[in-house]
């Protein structure tokens, strides 16, 4: 598991693909905004570098994200922003932790819930996995 600047959350790139513009991050740990601001280090220590290269469509994986502390959203609103036409999708993420996600308002920038919630992301490709995420959230984009 890589550091990104965080004291409780980890990840691993698990694939990007700068051509087609997407990636695949795993996340471990406690992702604590409120204490340690977790998702500015993320935005601006890996996201940035990502979108700079070409990359608009995120894969989060949280079914190791045990918890989650929020503070405000203007990471993630400037985030959404930047991704401007496609997407950031939860994948797996604990119900709790959706929860209180979605108490700090995030579920308006994280696609989460229904098809994407149990997803057995393991048996796929990286291309086949992308293609599967990326046809859930068109449905409902249009």
């Amino acid at each position: 598991w890589d550091q990104f600047g965080s004291n409780t959350l980890y990840l691993k790139v698990l694939f990007a693909d700068y051509d087609n513009g997407f990636a695949v991050l795993e996340l471990i740990g406690e992702w604590n905004d409120a204490l340690y601001n977790d998702i500015m280090f993320l935005k601006r220590d890996l996201i940035e570098q990502m979108m700079g290269e070409g990359i608009r469509k995120f894969i989060l994986i949280g079914e190791n994200i045990m918890n989650f502390h929020g503070s405000d959203d203007c990471y993630y609103e400037e985030w959404f922003q930047d991704v401007d036409a496609d997407w950031i999708a939860a994948i797996n993420f604990r119900s709790h932790v959706l929860k209180e996600m979605s108490g700090f308002g995030l579920d308006y920038f994280l696609a989460s819930g229904g098809e994407l919630d149990g997803m057995n992301w393991r048996t796929y490709a990286p291309q086949e996995f992308f293609n599967r995420v990326d046809g859930i959230l068109g449905r409902r984009l249009n």
